[in-house]
């Protein structure tokens, strides 16, 4: 062969190897995921899944009275159990399944094409499996807090239908328009970890259901004073540690993002109980345990959708607000209002979420969540006053929705069952007339 035409043969030759490298290249590429952050993400889904069990039962379970501990303690286990089965057939599909603007798709129904090396685009260095667990368990501890309002006199039946329809038509799109693509998220709205999702969300169902079930027997009158606050204050400490994995471990990765949350949330958590303290302090003699612990829970719930945009400082000063805003609505909204909220559910965490999301527009610092690709996120102390106006859009949707979906929603549930135990039951307590025990 003439030197010409080798050359031609070998560049022919090149020519067509060259779509066979690229393919083989391509099928040899491994998934990347990270097993820093794997691990890190293993680790939060199981605090987080911590703070609902044990720490949300013991935690409600210690506010009740003695006839009532097993059946509010039943409320978030049964929680998990439908919550989770729900969440693996649809729910996580429609939440994260799309990005349309109202609602995801059957995509990854049933868990369709999850494999253990697939990831999500939102969390591109852990298994998507992993990351369909980790969403799961906030869905878990968003339906089981919704119990603590109703606590002392719902039907238990009315409880597993409320945890159902609920979740679905309620949860689902609002952790979609915010997290999964849709039309709050892509707005600007900001909630790191659950402010308007969890909070904000499971606080305006429970006054809802307050409202709707009416008063406690005995509400303002009899003695309704906690069974075991040593339960609630040991719950106390469970949900304060599974915090650091509810918004450490909303960064998806282990890296400074992470690491911040945590330490903006155990400041914020000190700062609310402190607040509380002191004002209670102040106002009635005496620091109550009870106290101390609602202004915890209500440092660590204003803190969660800002948890990954802020500095310590800032953490410090939302948890001080925090404590302040939930004990006012505690007490003197609440007594104004005449609701019976049992366990004060939407004055720690409505009114706590709600502030959170507010102060979120207010104190986000652009340098907690730049990255390498996109510049950080500023508020209204860093020259961006808009987006207080993007955090009051997403709080009034988020108010609008689940008021009125849930209003509907316990309408068409006391079609099916009761809502509420009889007064006899009630006076017997839940543990017998629901459950068939009692503690000993």
């Amino acid at each position: 062969m003439t030197t010409p035409s080798r050359r031609i043969a070998a560049a022919i030759a090149s020519l067509m190897l060259v779509p066979c490298s690229t393919t083989i290249a391509i099928a040899q590429t491994p998934a990347k995921i990270d097993p820093g952050d794997t691990a890190w993400i293993m680790t939060a889904t199981a605090l987080v899944l911590m703070m609902t069990l044990p720490g949300l039962a013991l935690f409600y379970a210690g506010m009740v009275r003695k006839k009532n501990v097993l059946a509010t303690m039943a409320q978030s286990l049964v929680a998990v159990m439908i919550v989770s089965v729900l969440w693996a057939i649809v729910g996580y599909s429609l939440v994260f399944g799309g990005d349309g603007p109202m609602i995801g798709t059957f995509s990854r129904a049933f868990l369709n094409g999850i494999g253990m090396e697939t990831t999500h685009p939102l969390a591109k260095t852990i298994p998507e499996a992993l990351f369909m667990l980790y969403q799961m368990t906030f869905a878990i501890i968003t339906v089981a807090l919704v119990s603590g309002a109703v606590a002392d006199r719902m039907r238990f039946s009315a409880f597993v239908w409320f945890c159902v329809l609920w979740f679905l038509f309620v949860y689902v799109p609002i952790a979609h328009w915010v997290w999964g693509g849709g039309f709050l998220g892509s707005a600007g709205v900001l909630d790191f970890a659950g402010g308007l999702v969890v909070h904000l969300n499971c606080g305006v169902a429970g006054l809802v259901a307050a409202l709707m079930l009416g008063t406690r027997r005995g509400y303002g009158s009899e003695n309704l004073a906690p069974f075991n606050l040593a339960l609630a204050v040991i719950g106390t400490g469970m949900l304060w540690v599974g915090w650091f994995g509810f918004n450490g471990g909303s960064a998806l990765s282990a890296g400074g993002r992470a690491a911040m949350a945590i330490v903006v949330t155990h400041l914020a958590a000190c700062a609310g109980a402190l607040a509380w303290m002191f004002l209670e302090w102040w106002t009635r003699g005496k620091p109550s345990v009870l106290g101390m612990i609602s202004g915890a829970i209500a440092g660590l719930g204003t803190i969660t959708p800002a948890a990954g945009f802020v500095m310590p400082m800032q953490g410090i000063v939302i948890g001080v607000i925090a404590g302040a805003v939930c004990f006012w609505a505690c007490t003197w909204l609440k007594l104004k209002l005449g609701y019976d909220d049992s366990l004060d559910v939407f004055g720690v965490h409505g009114v706590g979420g709600l502030t959170g999301t507010l102060l979120t527009g207010v104190f986000a610092v652009a340098a907690v969540s730049a990255t390498a690709d996109a510049p950080g996120i500023s508020g209204l102390l860093e020259g961006n006053p808009g987006q207080v106006l993007t955090q009051l859009y997403g709080i009034a949707v988020t108010l609008i929705w689940c008021g009125v979906v849930t209003f509907v929603l316990l309408k068409i549930i006391s079609f099916l069952v009761p809502l509420r135990v009889t007064q006899q039951q009630e006076v017997e307590g839940l543990d017998i007339t629901q459950h068939g025990e009692a503690l000993q």
